[in-house]
């Protein structure tokens, strides 16, 4: 999870790596820290707490450092207080090391390091680090432009679990040194500066230019390049790729968080993924372009998904898709359940792997192990994987062969919204394309129901432009409620979900999801009028099942709130708020009847002075297991 921004150039370090961590606290925001080399000493300071703190620290320093590195903290071993924070140092304060991940074997190697002499002043599991690069660098015999280098790769070396770090030392102050596994790592490259991050994000208003690492390998950084290598030691040939990103992606553009400027971006987010994938004049017989995905067609009889959070959501309505509409057997998996409980081996399976960041841990190790099963049970035989994902240029891009990008653009707020809505396009196009393949669909129906996808930019705009004000409005009344239940039936049982999850992570207010129908197995004795229940009551096949359980929830005296058709003055009665929505098919609802949800859920965590862009104990990229 953590975020990590190192500098070295001709530019002053302190105000490029403060300006980086503040591109990455998304991804933790326990407590902050940063190290510079100058005049052969190792400067450190850190603060408990979100970056602001550390900023007031830093204040009264008047550095002119060249050299440095920085980390914004998820806490993982050791409470968010300052001892606890990184950069993290040896012995002597002559190496500092800032880490994402998680050293799995930190407890034999402080045991050992422990009985060497070494004293250690935090709980955390970085801590080794340090102390195990000074101990190679007193024992190293090498010249001094390699030793810094060995020292660290024979560090990663005995290091057991997913890391990335940077590291800085005060005997070699015109280096940099990087590693990586299993943690994402990027390079980036100016004009006679070198940059590393966490994330590209970091880094777009200096560079647009950058490599990222791969799984075992490290680089030096100096102000005249990177020196990639394995962990072997092997010099390796690496080449930067090009982003045409803006730095205008990563500002708020006047709206008050992320999220709100997010959520407002989703209309011109479908747009772009429709656009992307669709052939406005077919010469092919198809009206989809998925790329290399349709290569997989011909083998598939049945399809599992793998996903965490948000994307296991979109995941579900996925599975709705490619079974009821592609004819498809489809089964959605957690990914960290998956990993130690995968099913048996079948031919014909597709796997898919959903992850907005293409870093989402558990997604990259349950494909990962899935990949090796097929290739241990099937070897030679061409792998059955697609990816959907938001970065091309992440690890799941490197690792599955076949992509779905969804075109979102970058996504600062932890709370996913516009990415979202762009895995759900990406999961009709591909359900409709193999409808379409399988003869499950004609030309005709294709065409028609690709026509109403085409309509659901506009209609999203109508509900921003419409409703927003008076979902503000209902907020208020949410400023003391503890619990709130969301009830959904068919595909929109998945939206439920996802609405409950907005409001948990943001607000703090337990919700959860159910099945419409189930909830009189249970979840009703949870009802008062304390207990506001939200519906999905979209027209279609399920539609007046729902009111009837709403009816269900209203004899209860549960505050009825509901996200419908606008024009249906039965639903009118039923609820006592409607979110009303555009009527479109059932098919298609799940666009439309998600983003009152996330409206709601921003406003409440706004109007109860919550930070809504980034929300407690959480990160936006879970890289860690």
């Amino acid at each position: 999870m953590c975020g990590i921004v190192g500098y070295i150039g001709t530019q002053v370090a302190v105000p490029i790596l403060i300006e980086g961590l503040s591109r990455l606290e998304y991804r933790g925001y326990d407590s902050a820290g940063l190290a510079t080399v100058s005049q052969g000493d190792l400067h450190l300071v850190r603060a408990p707490g979100k970056l602001v703190n550390l900023r007031e620290k830093l204040a009264s320093l008047d550095s002119t450092a060249r050299v440095g590195i920085a980390h914004t903290r998820w806490a993982t071993h050791g409470k968010p207080e300052e001892r606890n924070a990184h950069p993290h140092i040896d012995g002597h304060t002559r190496v500092a090391v800032v880490q994402n991940g998680i050293v799995e074997n930190h407890r034999v190697l402080r045991e050992h390091l422990e009985a060497a002499g070494c004293t250690f002043t935090s709980d955390t599991d970085t801590e080794v680090i340090p102390h195990l690069i000074a101990q190679h660098l007193a024992q190293s015999t090498l010249p001094r432009y390699m030793a810094l280098l060995e020292a660290v790769r024979q560090t990663v070396n005995q290091l057991q679990g997913a890391f990335a770090i940077a590291v800085v030392a005060a005997d070699y102050p015109d280096e940099i040194i990087v590693a990586r596994q299993q943690a994402p790592l990027v390079v980036g490259f100016g004009q006679g500066e070198v940059f590393c991050a966490s994330d590209t994000t970091a880094l777009l208003s200096h560079t647009q230019a950058f490599l990222s690492l791969e799984n075992g390998e490290m680089a030096r950084l100096t102000p005249l390049g990177a020196e990639v290598y394995s962990f072997a030691g092997e010099r390796l040939t690496r080449y930067p790729r090009t982003l045409d990103w803006s730095p205008a992606l990563v500002e708020k553009q006047g709206f008050r968080h992320f999220m709100l400027k997010e959520i407002y971006e989703q209309p011109g987010v479908v747009r772009a993924c429709l656009e992307s994938h669709l052939i406005q004049e077919p010469t092919d017989g198809s009206p989809l372009c998925l790329g290399t995905v349709t290569e997989l067609y011909p083998t598939i009889e049945r399809i599992q998904i793998v996903a965490c959070g948000t994307s296991w959501h979109a995941g579900l309505v996925g599975r709705h898709l490619l079974e009821q509409v592609a004819g498809i057997p489809t089964t959605v998996h957690y990914a960290s359940e998956f990993r130690y409980s995968p099913p048996p081996l079948q031919p014909g399976t597709l796997t898919i792997g959903v992850t907005q960041s293409g870093e989402t841990a558990d997604t990259l190790a349950a494909l990962e192990m899935e990949v090796h099963r097929c290739q241990v049970a099937w070897p030679g035989r061409p792998l059955a994987f697609l990816g959907i994902t938001n970065r091309l240029e992440s690890s799941l891009g490197r690792l599955l062969p076949h992509l779905i990008h969804t075109q979102a653009g970058i996504e600062i707020g932890v709370a996913a919204t516009k990415t979202f809505a762009a895995q759900l396009v990406a999961f009709y196009l591909l359900a409709f394309d193999l409808a379409f393949q399988r003869g499950k669909l004609d030309r005709n129906a294709l065409q028609d129901i690709l026509n109403h996808l085409q309509q659901v930019p506009s209609q999203i705009e109508w509900i921003l432009e419409t409703q927003a004000e008076a979902i503000e409005h209902l907020a208020h009344e949410f400023r003391d409620v503890h619990n709130v239940v969301y009830l959904g039936r068919g595909i929109n049982f998945p939206i439920a979900l996802e609405g409950a999850l907005k409001l948990k992570e943001i607000s703090y207010i337990h919700a959860e999801g159910y099945p419409a129908g189930e909830m009189k197995h249970g979840p009703i004795a949870l009802l008062d009028p304390q207990v506001p229940v939200v519906t999905l009551a979209l027209p279609g096949s399920v539609f007046e099942k729902v009111l009837s359980n709403a009816q269900e929830a209203k004899a209860r005296d549960a505050r009825l709130i509901g996200v419908g058709p606008a024009d249906d003055p039965h639903v009118h009665e039923v609820f006592h708020t409607l979110l009303p929505v555009p009527t479109l098919p059932e098919l298609l609802s799940p666009l439309v009847a998600v983003v009152p949800l996330q409206l709601l859920a921003y406003y409440i965590a706004a109007h109860r002075g919550l930070d809504v862009d980034q929300p407690r104990n959480l990160a936006k990229s879970v890289t860690v297991e």
